[in-house]
C-alpha cells in the first residue's frame, strides 16, 4: 500500500507571530519555520504503518517555495521513502492545495492520502475535505485512532459529543489530529541518510493546476491587548457593569 503525506512549512508554533505596520499581513521575516504539527504526526502514523507492514512505500509532499525541501527532507528523516515538492510563490489556498494533491494522486495511485486536520498558520481545516470531494473517496476525519487492513480503515475520530468509530473502505483521505501519536525524535544519522533519497521539484502547471488564489485578504490587525479585571462589591454591581460596559446582557 502506497501512502502519499501532505506536509506544510509553518511559522514554529512557539512563535508569536504580529500583524505587519501596514496590515498586509503576518510579520514572519526571520521567523522560525518548521512542520506543521499536525502534518508531523500524519507522517509519524504512516511510518507506523509501514514498520507494521501494512505500507509498503510513503511520499512526502509539500508546495510552496523553495524553502519547504527541509520539511520534505524532515520527513524523509522521519521515515518517508521519497518527497515532492511542488514549487510555487503563489499564496497556496486550500482549494489549490486541495486540486494538486487530486493531480498527484493521479500521478502516484496511492491508496490512501494523510495528512494534518488543519494548518496552524491559517486553521482553516478545509484540505481534507475539498480532496476528497474532488476525488470521490471516503474520508475519516480528525483522526485519534487508526487501524487498516483487508482494504478498509477503521478510524476513531474526534467529534462534538465525543469519540466517532466509522469503518471506511480504501482508497482514502485521512485527517489527523494530535491525540493520533507521538512523533519520534529524528536522530542525526536518519538526518543524514535523508539527503541522499529522491526529492522530486515540480511546478502548478506541469501537473494542469491553477493555484491562483481565489480569495482576497483586506486587512490583517493584532487582536486587542486583555485588559485587566476589576472586582465588584455587589451582584447588583455586576450586572450593571455587564449589561452597560460589557453589553453581554
Amino acid at each position: 500500500m502506497k501512502l502519499l503525506v501532505a506536509v506544510k512549512r509553518v511559522v514554529d508554533y512557539n512563535v508569536n507571530v504580529r500583524s505587519k505596520s501596514d496590515g498586509t499581513g503576518p510579520d514572519i521575516a526571520n521567523a522560525k519555520m518548521s512542520m506543521n504539527p499536525f502534518d508531523e504526526v500524519a507522517i509519524e502514523e504512516a511510518v507506523r504503518l509501514k514498520e507494521a507492514g501494512k505500507a509498503t512505500e510513503i511520499v512526502a509532499v509539500s508546495m510552496g517555495l523553495k524553502a519547504c525541501e527541509e520539511t520534505i527532507r524532515t520527513a524523509m528523516a522521519m521515515g518517508a521513502d521519497r518527497g515532492i515538492l511542488v514549487e510555487t510563490d503563489a499564496q497556496l489556498q486550500p482549494l489549490a492545495v486541495a486540486k494538486v494533491l487530486k493531480a498527484l494522486v493521479a500521478k502516484e495511485q496511492p491508496q490512501a492520502v494523510l495528512l494534518g486536520k488543519q494548518a496552524i498558520d491559517d486553521d482553516c481545516n478545509q484540505t481534507g475535505q475539498m480532496l476528497a470531494a474532488l476525488l470521490g473517496w471516503a474520508q475519516g476525519t480528525f483522526l485519534s485512532k487508526l487501524e487498516v487492513g483487508d482494504g478498509k480503515a477503521i478510524v476513531i475520530r474526534e467529534v462534538d459529543g465525543g469519540l466517532e468509530t466509522d469503518e471506511i473502505k480504501l482508497p482514502a483521505v485521512l485527517t489527523v489530529d494530535l491525540r493520533l501519536n507521538e512523533p519520534r525524535f529524528v536522530k542525526l544519522p536518519n538526518i543524514m541518510k535523508a539527503k541522499k533519497k529522491p526529492l522530486e521539484v515540480i511546478k502548478p502547471a506541469d501537473l494542469g493546476v491553477d493555484v491562483d488564489p481565489r480569495l482576497a485578504y483586506s486587512n490583517f490587525r493584532d487582536p486587542p491587548k486583555r485588559q485587566a479585571g476589576i472586582k465588584v462589591k455587589t451582584v447588583a454591581e455586576l450586572v450593571e457593569k455587564l449589561k452597560n460596559e460589557a453589553k453581554v446582557i
